[in-house]
């Protein structure tokens, strides 16, 4: 049984759909869900370093769980939000550890085959790496 599901949140519909499918399958099998919305910046550039320096996340984790109330009203009990810098698949894949996470939940981006090779695709990187199940919402 699923206890504690991991969905990967950018604020794109199918991100939205993917949050609420996991609260729908939390409250059917007594569990919980943890958002994580995840702030990727280009190493090196003098952006990356100001916006590191003068903004802690907090701001973007109000408006973030503030999406997720208007998403799934009766949220305050079922779901935990994060806002984490990094790599979205490196990490999703590390909170599945640091939270004993038992399930992923991530929507996919219909992309071009030359925007997947330049950019990557944060499902396909999670598809292949998780230990644990993997759901992706269209």
């Amino acid at each position: 049984m699923l206890k504690y599901s991991l969905v990967g949140y950018d604020g794109s519909a199918s991100s939205q759909r993917a949050v609420r499918f996991a609260a729908e399958l939390a409250r059917a099998s007594g569990g919980r869900v943890r958002v994580v919305s995840v702030l990727q910046m280009t190493e090196g550039s003098a952006d990356t370093c100001a916006l590191m320096m003068t903004d802690p996340g907090t701001g973007k984790c109000s408006r973030l769980l503030a999406e997720v109330k208007e998403l799934v009203p009766d949220s305050a009990s079922l779901i935990d939000a994060e806002v984490v810098r990094g790599s979205p698949g490196d990490v999703l894949l590390e909170q599945v550890s640091r939270h004993s996470i038992d399930h992923i939940v991530i929507g996919h981006t219909e992309r071009g085959a030359l925007a997947r090779w330049l950019l990557g695709s944060v499902s396909g990187d999670v598809l292949q790496r998780s230990h644990v199940p993997v759901t992706v919402v269209r």
